[in-house]
């Protein structure tokens, strides 16, 4: 089913751009409209892609596009999107450094009458923000939870031999980190209710477990601590991640630990995304799973959306109650994602979606 809702998305957003660039290619073309699309940093391949398949959509579609990589520095931001402000943009397309940190830009968008999108990172605290576009975030964190469920086989656990794990969450200042942390808990909170499942050291809850920008580095850090202080003679079971950076942090510091080593099992650990190198980890039995996200789609249909702005038809949102940004309801457009496991890494991310080839996944 899940394959199904996947594929029946794709075709539709290849269909809708195809009807896009039909009937309102010629006259975009002619208007040459200038489009700003400010991406948060270059330090990930994936929002090197977003930005480089928004800018791509949009050129094809005979936009300009200001594409600006702020580095992860949030006046760097700021001072891009002024930039584009100042030069006439007449639709912004923002993934944000930090969400809460842009209100003062988007009143001087809304001054001047710019459609803004947020894209994948919902824009905080301001009513200048048009539409949201994304995956199902909520939906997303309940896959992370159903992969512990699956790994640890939880179902077969017992309060006299519970399953031990820690989690993580990602950047306190993203938005999504919670819909993540809060799916996740929505599946494995009955486990830690019925005493089957235990977080060893206790902690829990967004401000606790998050990771300041996903950052690898924290996450090997926070996990030494924990081995140290929790797990020196308390096995580790399992690792909850919200995305494979951290996720290759924590797998750094248990191998350090010995865990993967003579016999000692790795810990079933997720992650999102399905950066390359943690889909090799999960071929080499290393990462258990990671949350695929096709970003291909949601430059689809981010591309999608500014084209209906522009061209004054609807934008085809999908969801109106959910992503409330402190201000207001943020009409949204959905994406579905895939778990990818071992057994279906190659058959979902060669041969169905062609997002890698064989020869990347070194096979």
């Amino acid at each position: 089913m899940k394959k199904m809702r996947f594929l029946g998305v794709l075709s539709s957003l290849i269909l809708a751009a195809g009807m896009f660039f039909t009937s309102c290619g010629q006259q975009q073309a002619d208007s040459g409209y200038l489009i700003g699309v400010a991406m948060p940093t270059r330090s990930t391949a994936r929002w090197i892609s977003d930005g480089e398949n928004v800018q791509r959509g949009l050129e094809a579609l005979g936009f300009n596009v200001d594409l600006q990589f702020a580095d992860d520095v949030i006046e760097t931001q700021i001072a891009q999107i002024e930039n584009m402000i100042m030069r006439g943009a007449r639709a912004l397309v923002i993934g944000s450094v930090d969400g809460s940190a842009l209100t003062g830009v988007l009143q001087q968008a809304a001054d001047a009458g710019i459609t803004v999108i947020a894209f994948d990172r919902l824009l905080m605290n301001s009513p200048h923000v048009n539409y949201y576009v994304s995956f199902d975030n909520f939906r997303v964190g309940m896959q992370m939870g159903e992969i512990m469920v699956k790994g640890l086989e939880l179902e077969n656990a017992t309060p006299d031999n519970p399953r031990f794990i820690e989690v993580f969450g990602l950047s306190p200042d993203d938005n999504n980190s919670f819909f993540f942390y809060d799916g996740a808990m929505v599946v494995l909170q009955p486990f830690i209710d019925a005493g089957t499942l235990v977080i060893g050291s206790g902690q829990r809850g967004m401000h606790v477990v998050g990771t300041l920008r996903g950052d690898g580095a924290l996450a090997q850090a926070r996990m030494d601590n924990l081995l140290s202080a929790f797990y020196t003679e308390q096995e580790l079971h399992g690792v909850l991640s919200p995305y494979d950076g951290i996720s290759l942090g924590v797998i750094s510091s248990l191998r350090g630990a010995g865990f993967g080593i003579d016999g000692r099992p790795m810990p079933i650990i997720g992650g999102q995304d399905a950066q390359l190198p943690s889909v090799r980890a999960i071929l080499d039995g290393d990462q258990f799973a990671t949350i695929f996200k096709d970003t291909r789609l949601i430059a689809d249909a981010t591309v999608s959306a500014v084209a209906a702005i522009l061209d004054g038809r609807p934008v085809a949102v999908n969801n109106t109650t959910d992503y409330h940004n402190g201000v207001r309801i943020v009409p949204s457009i959905l994406l579905d994602t895939i778990p990818i496991f071992q057994y279906n890494a190659v058959r979902i991310l060669v041969e169905e979606t062609g997002y890698y080839t064989l020869a990347q996944l070194g096979l």
